[in-house]
């Protein structure tokens, strides 16, 4: 849990928020309000965004090393804030600050780590002890991604995300994540996979017992997400990279959330490397991680 990596001091709380990988990502069909259900098993990577929260008589206040971010109620972590102060009734406040390393608008759940960061430290940091249940309920009213980053580690994820079931972790392995320049709407893809044509969808019960096997080989074959059928359409740079990937000697590759960010598994970190320095010189946002529990 999100909270196992967070630290008191005094006042303030230091918290990590990590970055997922959808290691699946099937769209079942969408309902009368316009939300998706979706099935997918999505897995927490070493990545992660540092969250720093103090404690204030009153008030919101919230900072980032990252000038375009807003300060505002704009931001997924300030609404975090004030949910869990309407949640409690406290008359407190906090100072959020965030040093961004996950890329943003990169379907990473870079902006749903921060706001479940932000939820676990003034848990902890007002001693309201709401335990898991209470902060996924809190956290889902911010976003699908938000109750998955509370609890990280490996989840199979069903309705609109809130249905959440524990996997075994995939195994530690070497994971190339590769962000081109672009930027994608995620309301767009989901309002464009309505009408696409899917062939083919990702099989979550293999998923789960290759998962469950410790094969990191028969997890990277599996790896499968049903957005790829619009996002590539629109932006070919992904299945371009995903290719790459692959001529690199990635055992498997593919795109993760709505994308843009196309993330491989490798064999091992040498392979890992020589792919990351393959990408590093056309694209600023690349990284090697590795499955975080």
């Amino acid at each position: 849990m999100l909270s196992d990596h967070i630290v008191i001091t005094g006042g303030r709380a230091v918290a990590r928020s990590f970055a997922k990988i959808n290691l699946t990502l099937d769209v079942i069909g969408r309902r009368e309000n316009g939300y998706h259900d979706i099935e997918m098993i999505m897995q927490s990577v070493s990545l992660f965004d540092l969250v720093l929260v103090d404690k204030t008589p009153g008030g919101i206040n919230i900072s980032t090393n990252l000038r375009f971010l807003p300060n505002n109620k704009k931001n997924i972590a300030y609404l975090a804030a004030q949910e869990f102060f309407n949640e409690t009734g406290i008359g407190g406040g906090c100072r959020i600050m965030i040093h961004k390393n996950i890329p943003v608008s990169a379907g990473l759940a870079g902006g749903s780590g921060n706001a479940a960061a932000v939820l676990c430290a003034l848990d902890m940091l007002y001693n309201t002890d709401l335990g898991k249940d209470k902060l996924c309920e809190i956290g889902l009213r911010l976003g699908a991604d938000v109750p998955f980053c509370i609890l990280g580690g490996t989840y199979l994820a069903e309705g609109i995300g809130e249905r959440l079931s524990p996997l075994p972790s995939l195994p530690k392995c070497p994971i190339l994540l590769v962000k081109p320049p672009i930027n994608i709407s995620t309301a767009a893809i989901y309002e464009a996979i309505d009408s696409a044509q899917i062939n083919s969808h990702p099989d979550n019960a293999a998923m789960a017992a290759a998962l469950k096997s410790g094969s990191v080989a028969q997890v990277s074959g599996l790896l499968s997400n049903v957005m790829g059928v619009v996002t590539e359409t629109m932006h070919p740079v992904i299945r371009g990279i995903k290719e790459k990937m692959l001529k690199n000697g990635a055992l498997g590759a593919e795109m993760s959330g709505s994308g843009p960010t196309v993330f491989g598994i490798f064999p091992d970190f040498q392979t890992a490397k020589a792919s990351h320095d393959s990408f590093a010189y056309q694209f600023k946002d690349v990284f090697i991680v590795a499955p975080h529990q």
